[in-house]
């Protein structure tokens, strides 16, 4: 009888490990399959967020150019460069330069060096110095004092 018993329990056994890997192979494949749903999703949200991105990007901008061509009377160019050269034409410092538009020297200084942009109301400020000499600068500025 002891053959038997442990026949039996041997059979059973591998009987049960063999119902056993059917459903986990099952699981498996359907993990599988899952994975490969939840990877294929997430490349879709990273393709649509770069979309969304991108078209936030370009709304505001051309959202903001019609308004601000009406409100200034025209659309004025702004670059670091030219400010730069007209400040030293001028020859002004920073900071009577940004008294002269209404802004401090350290923005100023952050135009310049291309680390940030003037607002549009300091940009039409800057487009009317531009066709300003020295001394009728240095008059504008004595006048502020």
């Amino acid at each position: 009888m002891p053959n038997i018993a442990a026949l039996l329990k041997t059979e059973i056994a591998r009987v049960a490990r063999k119902e056993i890997r059917a459903n986990v192979d099952e699981l498996r494949k359907t993990v599988s399959s899952q994975r490969s749903q939840i990877a294929a999703l997430k490349r879709r949200l990273d393709a649509a967020e770069r979309q969304l991105k991108r078209v936030g990007k370009a709304a505001p901008r051309a959202a903001a150019s019609p308004e601000g061509e009406e409100e200034e009377g025209g659309g004025n160019r702004f670059s670091a460069k030219g400010l730069k050269s007209l400040r030293t034409r001028l020859g002004l410092s920073a900071l009577d330069f940004g008294r002269l538009i209404g802004a401090s020297a350290l923005s100023v200084y952050k135009w310049e060096g291309g680390k940030s942009r003037p607002r549009a109301k300091y940009v039409a400020a800057i487009a009317k110095v531009r066709g300003i000499g020295k001394k009728e600068a240095t008059a504008l500025l004595e006048a502020a004092k």
